[in-house]
């Protein structure tokens, strides 16, 4: 497959490299992340591709991301995702097991996986504490290679959605949109355009040159892909937030936006998986995988 690839290269001290890895079919972006002075680097947000049409399950992006941090003779610390993503699923357990590395998300996954199994009317099936190896709370730090990283919980398009920041980098998942976009949806169940607003504002409180990488594009207007910009570019382009939008304008425009929009085609299927780290539910009698989708829920 041809996907979309950028560098972004460090700036200096602390700085990491980013590569950007485009999936076309769900508009996703998945990173690498890496220290260039150790080579050390981290996965985050990769893609496990998946035709609904034909519930049909591959590892393409997967593999064409491991084939690019090879290449450019990365190491892999880590495996991360930013939450349970609702329009693809994540490749967190087939990672893992390809390259050795932890994997890990936000702690309250575990509160998103209690919501799910409800919709789901199943019971004992998510365990996120057995199927990622870390729990990342609000505060938490780790490093990659000599960087430095902390998380923030980012709530609002999940409630339990976090943020990674690496020197100057921050993958800031579905929050921001690319500035000409705006910002992400926050109408799932457990989602909060209030907490989205906060989340927000919290990311434009770092410093102005950071790159913001977010999680998702499909090139308004016909553009390419896009997915960094800076904390000053989103301060004065982003359609949703510049100049000296408030809260309650941005939240009516938020809402009312959301109220006309679908479920990702991918969803129903996509939270059972990623719930999981990626895993297929588990096989029945006959050694195959079956979905298990609600009717008349959404």
């Amino acid at each position: 497959m041809t996907s979309i690839i950028r560098k972004s290269p460090s700036t200096g001290k602390k700085s990491p490299d980013v590569w950007g890895i485009y999936e076309k079919d769900t508009g996703s972006v998945q990173y690498i992340v890496a220290d260039p002075a150790t080579k050390k680097a981290s996965l985050i947000d990769v893609v496990q591709n998946f035709d609904p049409r034909s519930a049909r399950s591959s590892y393409e992006s997967a593999d064409e991301v491991l084939k690019l941090a090879r290449d450019n003779e990365l190491t892999i610390e880590w495996v991360l995702d930013t939450h349970p993503h609702a329009d693809h699923l994540m490749a967190s357990h087939y990672l893992k097991e390809k390259t050795g590395a932890p994997n890990a998300i936000g702690e309250k996954t575990c509160a998103i996986a209690k919501l799910w199994s409800d919709y789901y009317n199943v019971s004992g099936l998510f365990d996120p504490r057995k199927d990622f190896e870390h729990l990342f709370g609000e505060g938490d730090s780790f490093k990659i290679g000599d960087l430095e990283v902390e998380v923030w919980l980012s709530p609002g398009h999940t409630l339990g959605s976090i943020t990674y920041i690496v020197g100057d980098a921050a993958f800031v998942h579905d929050t921001f949109m690319y500035p000409d976009s705006g910002t992400s949806r926050a109408d799932f169940p457990g989602g909060s355009s209030k907490e989205l607003w906060d989340s927000l504002q919290r990311i434009l409180s770092l410093p102005d040159n950071t790159r913001l990488f977010v999680g998702h594009d499909y090139g308004k207007g016909g553009r390419e892909a896009q997915w960094e910009a800076t904390v000053a570019q989103h301060k004065k382009l982003n359609v949703h937030l510049s100049g000296s939008v408030k809260e309650e304008e941005y939240r009516k425009v938020r809402d009312e936006r959301d109220a006309t929009l679908a479920l990702p085609d991918r969803m129903l299927h996509a939270l059972q998986v990623n719930l999981r780290a990626g895993k297929l539910p588990p096989t029945e009698n006959d050694g195959e995988h079956y979905f298990k989708i609600p009717a008349n829920k959404f």
